[in-house]
């Protein structure tokens, strides 16, 4: 029920932390993966740094995911050059921290053109190719701060509480077309991107505190979730977000 080799997945933003992760988790579940960034540099590091992890291949297709044209010209290259695309894997996001009363017109865009309307465009023209073959999965990552926030964060929960209920839209539209739509909200996690939270003593503290788990979350914890929306074990769940937040939204 959770074979998933052969597969081909497409994961944006994977040249590093969680999207890099879950690109790994799939690669060593036998899928096929398609890296996905801006920086086609790092991107082609990353991949010869995967290759040969797992039977199947690792491609770096660079584009630019807040673009239609690039991401209309990226998805039908790697459809091209790859295969039809069975697992799409919408992760790029960027945070930025301010007070609300402080967050520049430049942040509020970057962020909502980043987190939200990246996966609505690659969800989009990934689903017009899946809907006429009647399967496909889909898994946007949400968070935590899906459903909660904190002081100094509000664009970046907006865009992830918009994820949430794109995943919902897009299960209403897609599901009867054999496609699976479902979102993973991660927690606090120790990527490159929260070094700095991680080092501030207070705050790990305060993050220990209030995680029934009593730590951090590691990349890797997210895979085993991301392994069972994109196979066939999660055949009729639509349209859920799948907390990995070792409780904390639980107790809060």
């Amino acid at each position: 029920m959770f074979d998933v080799s052969g597969s081909i997945a497409l994961v944006t933003g994977s040249s590093r932390g969680i999207g890099r992760a879950l690109a790994t988790g799939l690669l060593e579940a036998g899928c096929t993966v398609v890296l996905n960034g801006r920086d086609a540099d790092r991107l082609e590091r990353t991949r010869a740094e995967l290759a040969g992890v797992g039977p199947g291949r690792v491609v770096a297709v660079p584009f630019d995911v807040t673009d239609p044209a690039a991401v209309r010209a990226g998805v039908a290259r790697v459809e091209d050059e790859v295969g039809p695309l069975d697992v799409l894997v919408n992760n790029t996001g960027v945070q930025s921290r301010a007070p609300f009363t402080e967050v520049t017109d430049e942040d509020w865009y970057r962020l909502l053109d980043t987190n939200l309307t990246s996966a609505f465009l690659v969800g989009r023209e990934v689903a017009r190719r899946m809907v006429p073959r009647g399967r496909g999965r889909i898994v946007n990552i949400a968070s935590l701060q899906s459903e909660v926030t904190r002081p100094g964060i509000t664009p970046y929960a907006a865009t992830k509480g918009a994820i949430k209920m794109l995943t919902k839209g897009m299960c209403a539209d897609l599901a009867g077309s054999g496609i699976g739509v479902n979102a993973i909200g991660p927690g606090y996690f120790e990527t490159e991107l929260t070094a700095p939270l991680v080092a501030d003593e207070q705050f790990s503290a305060w993050v220990r505190a209030h995680t029934p788990a009593g730590r951090w979350g590691r990349v890797e914890d997210l895979v085993g979730a991301l392994v069972f929306l994109v196979s066939p074990a999660s055949a009729f769940v639509q349209g859920q977000v799948l907390y990995v937040d070792g409780g904390m939204s639980s107790v809060l």
